[in-house]
């Protein structure tokens, strides 16, 4: 046996023996899809004009001061509806404003010029409002990527759909309303101070004051965990601190074993808790996340060092998603569920024994017509088809890739695709034969002239699947992943592997007549 026959049987064994140990055990190599193995559906539409409001909340305060450092003193900046009105003592300082305005301030549009009034409007450009709508889908993705991944799902999909539209797909996950209460949690954590100037009852029965707004604390049963009711809260607008300066956020148990919420500030909000706890002390911080008062205890101390603590009757895994949600960080606008639907792991098993049976019947159909039909190259091609899944199983488990049931559907294509490479191949080796060449000319000439046209073919379905990964989703990435995969693997197989089995059948023995 040549030196050249004898390498290329090492390096198939050598593949082989890398696909059994990329691929086994299946089950904890190869990830299974949503349809596979059951899960959550979902799709949010991103309420993109709240995040165009709430920037413009922000801009009000950040012109308000820019005007201050330029020289010019607006009494008030703030948010109209969709607009950021300025009001100035006078129509100079307006008319000095709007010439700074228009300077630095290129984002803004006049909605309304009243400064003969002391006044100006503004509203966004149009360009820069679809910026910030485009910026809310992209931070959205960032922070629900997030939260998935610390809520611990394997292979889960999240991807923009649409303008404004995430779809989320999350295999495995059979809790469904804990799922959803993480993903929807906008998650606005903020600090503010307790208007103590009154009872929210006396509030709520008198008329609330101005600058202050009434929110409520969930009464929980320590028990059975279950609300008993809301208690409220006077709490003042402004907002001293936000989580935007969250370092880490983490599960911590107290001496009566109750889980609690353990925060920490980065340097600068380290600085500025610190400064509050200080000029507070006597008085009731709130800690409240989207509208609800988690806590509100009394600053008995300044507390430096930038920690903080967040507690509420909370069950370990309450307090555990918490904390997800507040390292991931806020969502920068609500999300609306528009659709969601739920896979069982029942209708999972069923399509993986439809997939599996389809796959053996189909792979047994073709490996019984090559052996009637190809005879000895039946039996090579089809020891070549074994290694084609084999090595489509280990690049699986290897990049721990996710078998869909599209996934499955690549494979069989494959099968069939790795077949007809093998087809290609033998009609030529039969043509050769009938004009009268040798058995080992004829093979040698089969796979030359084969060779071309099935790299072609395979070609240009890669590039096929390789489109269909780049801007599918779910289902469709699958089904790409496999069909790729079993592409290259099939031309491998069929040029390489079988090309080596009939050298080393010629080689062993002389040849005369071959039956294909």
């Amino acid at each position: 046996m040549s030196k050249d026959i004898l390498w290329r049987l090492g390096l198939t064994a050598a593949v082989i023996a890398g696909a059994l140990w990329s691929a086994l055990p299946l089950d904890k190599k190869i990830n299974l899809g949503l349809d596979l193995q059951g899960g959550m559906h979902l799709i949010y539409e991103v309420d993109t004009q709240k995040a165009v409001l709430s920037s413009l909340d922000s801009l009000g305060e950040d012109l308000k001061k820019f005007l201050e450092s330029k020289g010019v003193i607006a009494i008030s900046a703030r948010r109209e509806g969709e607009r950021v009105v300025a009001q100035f003592k006078d129509a100079a300082d307006a008319q000095k404003a709007r010439g700074i305005i228009e300077e630095d301030y290129t984002i803004l549009s006049l909605a309304e010029d009243s400064a003969a009034e002391g006044r100006l409007t503004y509203e966004y450009d149009t360009a820069y409002r679809a910026e910030v709508a485009r910026n809310a889908i992209g931070q959205a993705l960032e922070t629900l990527r997030n939260r998935v991944d610390q809520f611990g799902v394997a292979e889960p999909t999240i991807a923009a759909e649409g303008e404004n539209r995430i779809l989320i797909q999350l295999p495995g996950v059979q809790d469904r309303q804990r799922a959803i209460d993480l993903i929807g949690r906008t998650a606005r954590l903020e600090f503010r101070m307790v208007n103590e100037e009154m009872t929210a009852e006396m509030a709520m029965e008198r008329g609330v004051p101005s600058g202050s707004e009434v929110l409520f604390q969930k009464i929980t049963d320590p028990v059975t965990k279950q609300v008993t009711g809301k208690e409220p809260y006077l709490i003042r607008n402004k907002v001293e601190l936000t989580g935007g300066m969250l370092a880490n956020a983490r599960v911590s148990m107290s001496n009566l074993n109750q889980p609690y919420v353990s925060i920490d500030f980065n340097k600068e909000g380290g600085r500025i808790f610190a400064r509050l706890t200080e000029e507070n002390v006597g008085r009731r911080m709130a800690i409240v996340m989207d509208n609800n008062v988690y806590s509100a205890p009394k600053i008995r101390e300044r507390i430096p060092g930038g920690s903080a603590m967040i507690e509420g009757s909370f069950t370990f895994e309450e307090a555990n998603d918490l904390a997800i949600v507040l390292r991931a960080g806020s969502l920068p606008a609500p999300l609306i569920k528009l659709e969601e639907r739920s896979v069982g792991p029942s209708l999972g098993r069923d399509s993986i024994e439809s997939g599996v049976r389809a796959a053996l019947l189909g792979g047994a159909a073709v490996a019984l017509f090559m052996l009637v039909y190809y005879r000895l190259g039946g039996v090579i091609a089809n020891l070549a088809l074994t290694l084609n899944i084999l090595i489509i199983a280990g690049a699986m488990g290897y990049f721990g890739a996710t078998l869909t049931l599209p996934g499955i559907a690549g494979i069989i294509l494959t099968l069939g695709m790795a077949v007809d490479a093998n087809v290609l191949i033998y009609e030529r080796i039969r043509e050769e034969l009938r004009n009268g060449k040798t058995v080992r000319a004829a093979v040698d000439a089969g796979f030359a002239r084969a060779f071309l046209t099935i790299v072609d073919s395979n070609v240009t379905t890669l590039i096929a699947a390789l489109v269909l990964f780049q801007f599918g989703t779910g289902p469709v990435k699958g089904f790409a992943v496999t069909l790729s995969v079993g592409l290259l693997s099939s031309m491998f197989t069929a040029v390489f592997v079988s090309r080596t089995l009939f050298d080393w059948y010629l080689g062993k023995r002389r040849v005369t007549e071959l039956k294909i």
